[in-house]
């Protein structure tokens, strides 16, 4: 297969990660007063970057579950207060006085603790131990998930931004990758380049390993799924890439607490033949269809409709989506297309400022399948295109 050459960075456009921090801030005082919440408590790594900008390495799960930030949002609009373990961290508009030192709330001391610190009313939370449930007999709970979401949903300029250039610098990475896609190679080494070259070129971490699947394309080959459905993804295995090989592509990083989410699909060897870029000329028909249906106040059925069939299929896999939200999480509200079913599809409005990711598939057995992913934000009049997935091969 033939590459393109690397695009350049596109990063010139204004970006405020102060200005954007304390927006965030406000629209969770703004959910909290909204909904009835006075005190709430994050205890998720992205939620607690969410609600203070603090930044924590990443760590084993074993170790991240002692070694947690802590912040508590108060609904009066004053500075959260952090409790970490990596103070540096902290965004550096948070005074010293809001930032504390880290709480092992796996035990009972330092749960009570947390405790104590909280103000009165009622409170909201998204994670919980053991302890803490104990120390917080008596106090009014509530799920802090329904605040952050309908905080999260809607994107500032500065997050669009951030997830510009998380894209920009996943697709530029993987231009570095294409020319290495030939037989012979391992598909562990390509993830190698993409690491390095996504750190090189300024990602702040790394959020979903890199995939390079193989997929088979007789039904008799592929490994079998409760769902029926084609088997992906799955990870990355140190085998050699074989000529004509139908690669599905799919990674993830991180800029600044945002994140891309980049998907292509190659092959191995050789160009695209006549009846797979039919299949590329199908998966491009129905992004489009789906794309002028999407503005404010369309639905997420208005876009399942729009995508309609390929090649005698729904155009996406039955346990992924049609589209999904993406920000701080990889994947979050709103999702189209989903096993939430068709009245929760028919019930979501789309709104400006929503930030989503597309990844439609057309398949057939025999001849295989396209899948890519493209990233855009709803605008007031419609979309804004957040990615450049380059499928020239294919067209």
């Amino acid at each position: 297969m033939t590459s393109a050459p690397p695009k350049p960075l596109v990063v010139d456009a204004d970006l405020d990660l102060e200005r954007m921090r304390r927006d965030r801030h406000a629209r969770l005082v703004e959910q909290m007063g909204i909904q009835g919440v006075d005190v709430l408590l994050a205890m998720g790594l992205s939620t607690v970057a969410y609600a203070t900008g603090a930044v924590v390495p990443a760590a084993d799960a074993g170790r991240a579950a002692h070694r947690r930030a802590i912040a508590i949002v108060t609904a009066d609009g004053a500075p959260p207060e952090l409790f970490t373990p990596y103070p540096e961290g902290a965004p550096p508009e948070l005074a010293t006085e809001h930032v504390h030192d880290a709480l092992d709330i796996e035990w009972d001391d330092d749960a009570a603790t947390l405790a104590r610190s909280l103000p009165a009313g009622r409170l909201a939370l998204d994670d919980c131990t053991m302890p803490l449930r104990a120390a917080l007999d008596g106090r009014e709970l509530t799920d802090a998930g329904t605040v952050l979401t309908a905080a999260k949903v809607i994107k500032n300029s500065d997050e669009i931004e951030c997830i510009r250039r998380a894209q920009a610098i996943n697709e530029a990475a993987i231009a570095d990758v294409l020319p290495l896609v030939r037989p012979g190679v391992l598909a562990t080494d390509l993830s190698g380049r993409l690491l390095r070259r996504l750190f090189e070129l300024g990602a702040s971490s790394n959020t979903v390993d890199p995939i390079w699947q193989v997929m088979d394309r007789d039904a008799a080959d592929r490994p079998m799924s409760i769902t029926g459905d084609l088997v992906f993804p799955t990870p990355t295995r140190p085998r050699k890439l074989v000529e004509n090989d139908l690669i599905w592509v799919d990674n993830g990083v991180n800029y600044c607490g945002y994140q891309s989410d980049y998907g292509n699909s190659w092959i191995v060897g050789r160009e695209p033949n006549a009846r797979e870029r039919e299949h590329y000329a199908v998966w491009r028909a129905l992004l489009d269809r789906v794309l002028a249906a999407l503005r404010p106040g369309a639905t997420c059925a208005d876009l399942t409709a729009a995508a309609g069939t390929a090649f005698g299929r729904r155009p996406w896999l039955s346990h992924l989506y049609l589209a999904h939200g993406t920000g701080i999480e990889s994947a979050e509200l709103p999702y189209v297309g989903t096993d939430l079913g068709a009245d929760f599809d028919a019930s979501f409005a789309l709104a400006s400022g929503m930030a989503l990711v597309f990844e439609p598939i057309t398949w057939e057995d025999g001849v295989g399948g396209f899948r890519a992913e493209e990233i855009v934000a709803v605008t007031d009049d419609g979309y804004e295109l957040l990615s450049h997935v380059d499928s020239s091969a294919w067209s």
